[in-house]
């Protein structure tokens, strides 16, 4: 008996979960472009409004300068955050290359470790996605942190 398994073939197991776990990594790349998507898309509006607002501020208004450092923090988090999701979206890729090749590899000789390869790189970049949105996290409080300046230095109405 082969662990209550009896007459199961583990090879056919083995080739089930080998398929199957690069489509669930396309599909988590899918789920977190669509989130870091949206944050973009929200950065955006927010950096819009802000720059219509320093626009409507008459010069030496004591929020401009305030209005500058967020504008500049917001690109900085904009660009780590395309940065992102270009590694995802690589990430993604690299998942369908590996499930390419071990469908590819019923039909072709291919080397039996080929597939770990665009895996492994799969892997490697949603690390460095990972990281880049920590980054941009970090930014985000450097923002929020010159909101709060800014109302404890306001003098009471």
């Amino acid at each position: 008996m082969n662990g209550g398994a009896e007459g199961l073939d583990l090879s056919s197991i083995r080739l089930i979960g080998t398929a199957v776990t690069p489509a669930v990594m396309v599909s988590g790349c899918g789920i977190l472009a669509t989130g870091l998507d949206n944050q973009i898309a929200r950065m955006t509006t927010r950096m819009r409004d802000m720059m219509r607002e320093w626009r409507t501020l008459p010069e030496g208004h004591p929020r401009r300068p305030i209005l500058r450092e967020e504008v500049a923090i917001l690109d900085r988090r904009h660009a780590l955050l395309a940065r992102a999701i270009g590694f995802t979206y690589a990430a993604l890729l690299s998942f369908v290359v590996t499930s390419l090749l071990y469908l590819v590899k019923r039909h072709v000789s291919i080397p039996e470790a080929l597939p770990v390869v665009p895996f492994s790189l799969g892997v490697a970049l949603l690390g460095a996605m990972a990281l880049l949105a920590l980054a941009s996290l970090r930014l985000s409080r450097r923002a929020i942190a010159l909101e709060r300046r800014e109302l404890e230095e306001s003098p009471p109405s």
